[in-house]
């Protein structure tokens, strides 16, 4: 193909692409002109433009209530996660490496149960016995916890793969470090990237997560996706404004997962 022919193809490619993101973002433009509309029924543009389903939103408490909730049961799975993944695949790389193909069979586990089998379970054995934790907030937390091991096993996965782990500790122990004092010192520093991308997706994709939190809490610890579905049946303005703000802060941890990968690579 000549470098004319190949130009129009590439115009062409420009402008499918863009339509087919136009396309998807007409809804998400769609909520936000209606969040901030006045009345908007039988006109083809709002009647006017506010705030003020933005300030109701802000400014409810129960709406705040759920969004700490949700920060906080995120927050905790996930520090639980890095707190006993992070030494698990050290060891396994450093000490087993022939284990790591069992560990990627057994950390996709969590996705090959529908979480809706897997609340029918927790409901039968957290339901009652000696540790009923059902409508409490730490059977969400076991949850979200096994839901973000394969995240951040495959991230760090990569990342220890990338750094040449073996050679790497036997570059600290011919300085004069120990095990631990090279795991501390020189291998954590160089998966502090890596971790922190996976910990931002990871929450992205816990931060909206749903099932879990409606069938094994529901409103006795009402989380940001339970207070959006009840509020399903009030006012479409505000429901929009949750809607894109929900959207906003997500956007905003994924981009800086996008950005500190950029600098990774």
């Amino acid at each position: 193909m000549s470098r004319t022919d190949a130009q129009p193809a590439s115009l062409y490619h420009r402008v499918v692409v863009w339509l087919l993101f136009l396309i998807l973002l007409l809804p998400l433009a769609g909520t936000l002109l209606y969040s901030l509309s006045t009345s908007w029924s039988a006109t083809i543009l709002p009647d006017g433009l506010t705030f003020k389903w933005y300030l109701a939103l802000w400014s409810d408490s129960r709406f705040l209530a759920a969004f700490a909730r949700s920060l906080l049961i995120c927050c905790a799975a996930l520090l639980l996660a890095v707190a006993l993944i992070l030494p698990l695949l050290f060891v396994v790389h450093y000490y087993f490496p022939k284990l790591d193909r069992l560990m990627n069979i057994l950390i996709l586990l969590p996705f090959a149960v529908p979480p809706v089998v897997s609340s029918v379970g927790l409901l039968q054995v957290y339901g009652s016995g000696p540790l009923p934790m059902v409508g409490t907030p730490w059977i969400l937390i076991g949850c979200y916890f096994t839901v973000a091991l394969p995240f951040m096993y495959r991230a760090i996965t990569n990342n220890l793969q990338a750094i040449n782990l073996p050679d790497l500790m036997d570059a600290a122990h011919l300085l004069g470090a120990s095990t631990w004092q090279a795991a501390w010192l020189v291998v954590l520093p160089n998966l502090r990237k890596g971790l922190m991308v996976s910990l931002f997706l990871s929450f992205s994709f816990l931060f909206g997560e749903f099932v879990f939190a409606n069938l094994l809490v529901g409103t006795r610890y009402e989380t940001l996706q339970v207070y959006l579905n009840n509020m399903r049946n009030s006012s479409g303005h505000f429901n929009s404004a949750l809607v894109i703000s929900y959207f906003f802060f997500v956007l905003l941890f994924t981009w800086a997962a996008n950005r500190l990968n950029k600098d990774k690579s």
